[in-house]
């Protein structure tokens, strides 16, 4: 520690950097038009160094965005070199290979200048309704999925640049919500910038480049302290998902642990495919390092620090390292899977701290759009969340979204938004695997259209034919399904035509089991019956026990 900041200030100051990065987000928050931001929370927003490292992160938003925003500002600097901003500035880009790993998420850079000097960038990222293209999970191109703008200036010293953004914005089906979105997160950047240059006045630094390697260490230091407590050694497993057609893909994890560095590497894996599950290597980097992070320095802050220690590697050409112009906008459904190869791979050697797979890793998205009676056109996207796996010390959460943390938010907003009537969104019973800690449930939802006219419905999901796995001898959870009346079961990769009055149905997965069912106390056996989280048939094939005559079969 260096003799300028001791470790209370150190303390004091990050925590008031956060505040920072928090009320950005805040704001955002408050400012953005659709729902996908405001009830869903698929956002991120941080502050970072000259250097596009990140230094204080958000609390809340999507973790792993907020290391592929770092990423994301280095490349722009790659671009557009520090002498070339002017106060006023402000960059965005929805590269894949340069921001978040799909078309949707819009990240924006903006710089902060504290006396005249460029001292910091902010950045934001946060998921549009809407990116033009054709939505469907099989496409073959990027090129088919929507618009894909390169690192460009929305602002230039403070003025907007509007034929650019109409040329945008003539390519999306929501350009007034869409350009709200934008605007929301123009506004969090600027809050960000303001409180940022606050923060310098308040404690009469001139910039934040001592600051920044002090907390870097610190963050850096508790990584590498934790990962010396691994013991050294090479840990593989391997996740089949779904994949694409009749096709399953598969992820080879191997990491190798070695003093206080680590080494996660996906060779082996499948190579890309025509069809949206690719991803690029900023996703799939911070996927890996997001749920290591939940592991082993969970009560650390994160920033560009804790990643250091960490090193990710993947065969370019492997669906978790595509190359362009593959597709990748469904890409969580190989992404998300990460937490679970990683997770298999370290059970033996942490089996008190990993979770068993996850039915939401990856998780099911639902895009449903059309025209409502008036003729105006919407769309909604629905992030319905399936069950946690069981970790060793308690059954997994139901319903409950991970590695990601968006939800699906308020069903009253989404009804009061689109002619859709949520029928029933219920817990699944006997959906979570069984085990000496029992995995989360999943559960059941049933739209109607309420429109006169069809409703277009792209399911992007994942779970079908491999479920969550269970860890150390527990079960696996249900898998995941859907259906059309009238029509019957429909693919979880699909694009779908809705009638007016008919329903879809979802069944989401359940997480996975920790641990042999037949250690599971008796209990909290009773307890499942009771609250009819589980059947008294499944109770008896799985535990062994037969349910008492009260309680509901």
């Amino acid at each position: 520690m260096s003799e300028k900041f001791d470790a209370i200030s150190l303390e004091i100051y990050w925590s008031k950097l956060i505040a920072v990065a928090d009320e950005a987000a805040t704001t955002l928050l408050r400012t953005a038009f659709s729902p996908i931001i405001r009830e869903s929370n698929d956002f991120a927003t941080c502050l970072m160094n000259l250097r596009g490292e990140t230094l204080a992160e958000c609390s809340g938003g999507i973790p792993a965005f907020a290391g592929l925003l770092g990423r994301a500002c280095r490349s722009i600097l790659e671009r557009f070199p520090l002498e070339t901003w002017r106060e006023g500035d402000c960059v965005f880009t929805n590269d894949p290979w340069i921001a978040t790993g799909h078309l949707p998420d819009i990240a924006l850079i903006a710089p902060v200048f504290h006396n005249g000097r460029l001292v910091a960038f902010s950045g934001t990222a946060a998921h549009a309704p809407d990116i033009g293209g054709s939505v469907r999970p099989d496409n073959r191109e990027i090129y088919e999925e929507g618009v894909c703008i390169p690192p460009i200036h929305l602002y230039r010293a403070g003025v907007r640049e509007e034929t650019m953004l109409r040329l945008f914005l003539n390519n999306v089906r929501h350009p007034d919500l869409i350009l709200g979105d934008i605007e929301a997160q123009v506004t969090a950047n600027q809050v960000c910038r303001k409180r940022a240059s606050d923060f310098l006045a308040d404690t009469g630094l001139e910039d934040f480049e001592d600051l920044s390697r002090e907390l870097h260490a610190m963050s850096e230091q508790s990584m590498r302290r934790a990962i010396a407590a691994v013991p050294d050694g090479v840990y593989s497993s391997s996740v089949r998902l779904d994949g694409a057609g009749n096709e399953p893909t598969e992820i080879e994890c191997r990491i190798a642990v070695e003093g206080d560095g680590m080494t996660v590497d996906y060779a082996g894996t499948s190579p890309q495919v025509a069809s949206a599950i690719n991803c690029t290597m900023n996703y799939t980097q911070a996927y890996s390092i997001y749920p290591l992070k939940c592991i082993l320095d969970p009560y650390s802050r994160r920033n560009e620090g804790s990643y250091r220690p960490i090193r990710v590697v993947a065969p370019e050409g492997c669906i978790l390292n595509a190359r362009h112009p593959a597709p990748v906008a469904a890409r969580h459904l190989s992404g998300h899977a990460l937490s679970c190869a990683i997770y298999q791979a370290l059970a033996d050697v942490l089996p008190d701290r990993v979770l068993a797979d996850s039915g939401g890793a990856p998780a099911m998205r639902i895009l449903v759009g059309g025209h409502d009676d008036r003729g105006e056109r919407y769309s909604t996207i629905l992030f319905a969340s399936a069950g946690m796996g069981a970790s060793s010390r308690a059954d997994g959460l139901s319903t409950t979204a991970f590695p990601t943390n968006s939800g699906a938010g308020s069903i009253e907003i989404l009804e009061a938004t689109s002619p859709l009537l949520f029928k029933r969104k219920e817990f699944r019973r006997d959906s979570g695997g069984a085990g000496k800690y029992r995995g989360g449930l999943g559960q059941t939802i049933e739209i109607e259209n309420r429109a006169g006219t069809p409703a277009q419905i792209v399911i992007v999901g994942e779970r079908a034919e491999n479920p969550a796995h269970g860890i150390l001898g527990g079960l696996p959870g249900a898998a995941a399904s859907a259906a059309v009346s009238g029509v019957g079961t429909v693919g979880l990769k699909s694009r779908n035509l809705l009638k007016s009055g008919s329903t879809v149905t979802f069944e989401f997965a359940g997480g996975g089991g920790y641990g042999d069912p037949a250690e599971r106390d008796a209990a909290a056996i009773e307890r499942d019956l009771e609250l009819d989280l589980v059947s008294g048939e499944a109770t008896s094939l799985h535990y062994n026990k037969k349910p008492e005559a009260s309680v509901r079969k």
